[in-house]
């Protein structure tokens, strides 16, 4: 009872909050930060400390920049994830734009689906509009990780669905992914692929942004299990509540690549991201909490 009271709380919050003009979050946003940086201090240990190696190179001064231009984007991230709730499709298409969109959706055609590697970065939220330039008859599939709260867990399965989005549960991925291929649904096929993975996770490790670093596989398995082709999500922040994706094509062939070769390309398409501008990457996440000496034991 206590939770469910909790969600509807939640709710009218960030409903009204969505009601407001994105100037106005903007402004709401500048306060959080001020609150969450100099008073709060969310995690600035974390970010301090992956920022700095991350960037051996980069002087003291320069990762402290890079660390406020993160947590501005941190804010601007919570108010614009908010706005999703009330934003019309015609203003979500007009703030997202998508290139390349004839490659990726010939690829649909052609191979029955998709899979999309998409980076924890600039407004990746905001991807989920994407069915709004497919086929109607198209799916956008949304893999997630349920949250432990059944209630707020409905609550931003809400949000990701009010644009035509399919979400599939972390644990039901390989059911409901080949029973919608059995049922001949053409399908794009979204994965959020740069968390630190989880006790029961399959890893694959690398070396990336100058540190040992272990990824979920899962991606790579799906990818080989549906004969997809894969692309990697370009994302670029034009300015506060504007962004634009590009489709890159990793390959049209994953059965045939090696094993882990698919992670190592989004790991260093990620990497190439990242170090363009690296402000708008999440860097509160504890990204480097696992050892590989901890996973072979």
């Amino acid at each position: 009872m206590k939770s469910k009271i909790i969600y509807y709380l939640v709710y009218a919050g960030m409903w009204l909050l969505a009601s407001l003009p994105f100037r106005a979050l903007y402004i709401l946003s500048d306060g959080i930060y001020f609150l969450l940086y100099y008073l709060v201090g969310y995690r600035r240990k974390v970010v301090r400390k992956n920022l700095t190696r991350s960037f051996p190179e980069k002087s003291k001064e320069e990762i402290i920049t890079i660390e406020k231009q993160f947590y501005h984007y941190l804010c601007d991230y919570f108010v614009e994830e908010i706005k999703l709730l009330k934003i019309s499709p015609e203003e979500l298409f007009k703030r997202m734009q998508y290139n390349n969109k004839s490659e990726f959706l010939q690829k649909i055609e052609e191979f029955g689906g998709i899979i999309l590697l998409i980076p924890h970065y600039a407004n990746f939220e905001w991807i989920i509009g994407m069915g709004m330039v497919m086929d109607p008859t198209h799916i956008p599939v949304q893999i997630y990780k349920p949250l432990r709260n059944v209630h707020l867990d409905r609550l931003f399965l809400k949000i990701r669905s009010r644009f035509g989005g399919y979400n599939v549960a972390k644990h039901s991925t390989g059911r409901e992914l080949l029973k919608l291929k059995r049922d001949n649904k053409k399908m794009v096929i979204g994965l959020i692929t740069d968390q630190s993975p989880g006790p029961s996770d399959s890893r694959y490790w690398t070396t990336f942004l100058n540190q040992d670093t272990a990824f979920m596989s899962g991606a790579e398995r799906i990818s080989k299990m549906l004969k997809y082709p894969v692309f990697y999500c370009e994302l670029k922040r034009l300015k506060r509540g504007y962004c634009e994706v590009t489709f890159d094509l990793l390959t049209t062939t994953p059965q045939e690549t090696q094993e882990g070769e698919i992670t190592e390309l989004f790991a260093r398409r990620m990497e190439m991201t990242i170090q363009r501008e690296p402000a708008y990457w999440f860097w509160s996440h504890k990204r480097w909490k696992h050892k590989r000496d901890e996973s072979k034991k």
